[in-house]
């Protein structure tokens, strides 16, 4: 193997230009040969008996180069990677230029880790927002679990907001019944805007056993087109009507929601549970306007290859989320009316970003001459193995993959203990000036990230009548 060439081109896509020489190709031919005859017709041979030069003659000389160059080309590729010092980012496109008796030449476009610069990344300062915990916090979390606790009681009165009705409807257009606007014995809470604006307002002050019949029209942007700005109406029967009613704030609430036996002892352990929960929001923020920063002194080439691996990543991570709500990528996208390209591009500019902040982490590392103290890798991944309760993740994680994020979070953490920390925060800047930063991972597994809005609104609409 004989490295010809090594060409740079834009965007850190690099071209190695390789040589391998008539001895390695003709014993690579000649393994071709030996894999394959015991498969090949050859008149006047037994299966298996025909000479290679018999074979060449009726098939063509270079019948074994195409066996005998993918043979060959990656451990040649591999080689010429580590002689030039070369740290590709993705799989290489080969293309095979010349061939023959004489061996061949071949290219290797591959995309590799580029050569960035950044400004100062000791010794800044940021906002550091405080953590601090009131009797208001503790109280707001308190009724949040009540909520979560609560019990429906029927009721003999008429309806009011909040309460949660068990109906029966039908919804005409025109006259005509349509799909997905029917349902026997669902639960309704009043005020929840599951159903189309104007519906559960309009069965305010029903009550068990009415007839109500809601007439509204469907909105102008309605997911539906065939049923979008069309008048509506919804033949309802009410067979209860149900009052939320929350559990005391008391000791018992405290025992049966919890290990504690009184209520002051459960609300110390909300109020330490809050105070972590600010302290990491409070790192988070500290950590991003560091970050953005640095972003800002940010020069040089990102991969395409990088940013489009990022993208994919926090597409299926996006899906995992919809998933979880009952929904899927295509459904969000019919729901959206967005194709494949469109999706993409929404994720496009916080993979790009993500990609940067890898590449700063991964430069400042190199510069401050960052490396895992002897066993860290192994606790890692224990580590990794009871949080997933998974036995294979040594399997699942390359230790180059986990080496290179626990040397990002020993940047990450450089980058913090340097800096100085802010009690105010600063002027706000235009959207064109601020570069949106996602929190950088604590786990070298991957964690859903920050999805697109919509699809709390596409989760919540799609509850309700279709």
């Amino acid at each position: 193997m004989t490295v010809k060439s090594v060409a740079k081109e834009k965007k850190s896509l690099t071209v190695l230009t390789i040589e391998i020489g008539a001895e390695e190709f003709s014993a690579a031919v000649e393994q071709a040969f030996r894999k394959n005859i015991g498969k090949m017709n050859i008149p006047g041979f037994r299966k298996g008996k025909a000479p290679r030069k018999m074979v060449e003659k009726l098939y063509g000389e270079g019948v074994f180069y195409q066996d005998a160059v993918n043979a060959t080309w990656p451990d040649a590729y591999d080689k010429a990677v580590e002689q030039e010092g070369i740290e590709p980012v993705e799989r290489p496109d080969v293309e095979v230029e010349t061939i023959g008796a004489e061996g061949y030449t071949f290219t290797a476009k591959v995309h590799v880790y580029p050569e960035i610069q950044i400004g100062q990344y000791r010794g800044l300062s940021a906002y550091y927002p405080p953590a601090d915990v009131s009797e208001s916090d503790i109280d707001t979390e308190v009724s949040i679990v009540r909520e979560r606790n609560a019990s429906l009681v029927t009721v003999d009165r008429p309806a009011a907001l909040g309460d949660t009705l068990i109906l029966d409807y039908e919804g005409f257009v025109g006259g005509e019944s349509f799909d997905g606007g029917k349902g026997e014995r669902q639960m309704l809470e009043l005020g929840s805007h599951r159903f189309i604006p104007g519906f559960e307002e309009a069965l305010v002050g029903v009550s068990a056993g009415g007839e109500p019949e809601v007439q509204l029209t469907f909105p102008e942007d309605y997911h539906a087109e065939e049923l979008a700005g069309k008048p509506a109406v919804f033949r309802c029967k009410i067979h209860e009507v149900k009052e939320k009613q929350l559990p005391e704030a008391d000791d018992e609430f405290a025992k049966d929601i919890s290990s504690f036996d009184t209520l002051a002892a459960y609300r110390d352990d909300v109020r330490e549970t809050l105070l972590r929960e600010k302290t990491k929001e409070s790192e988070r923020v500290f950590e991003n306007g560091l970050i953005s920063q640095i972003l800002k002194t940010f020069e040089g080439d990102v991969p395409d290859a990088m940013v489009a691996r990022q993208v994919e990543d926090l597409i299926n991570d996006f899906g995992i989320r919809l998933r979880r709500q009952g929904l899927d990528i295509e459904g969000y996208m019919r729901y959206s009316g967005i194709d494949q390209q469109a999706l993409i591009g929404q994720f496009y500019p916080q993979a790009e970003t993500n990609t940067k902040v890898s590449l700063i982490f991964d430069k400042i590392a190199k510069l401050e001459g960052l490396t895992l103290d002897e066993g860290e890798l192994d606790a890692e991944y224990d580590r990794l193995a009871e949080l997933h309760k998974a036995d294979n993740v040594r399997e699942l994680i390359p230790g180059k993959a986990l080496t290179n994020d626990l040397l990002a979070l020993k940047a990450s953490k450089l980058i913090m203990e340097t800096a100085v920390r802010l009690d105010t925060p600063p002027e706000p800047e235009s959207d064109a000036q601020t570069e949106q930063v996602e929190e950088p991972a604590a786990e070298p597994v991957k964690k859903p990230r920050k999805t697109a809005k919509k699809s709390a609104k596409a989760a919540e609409e799609t509850e309700g009548v279709q």
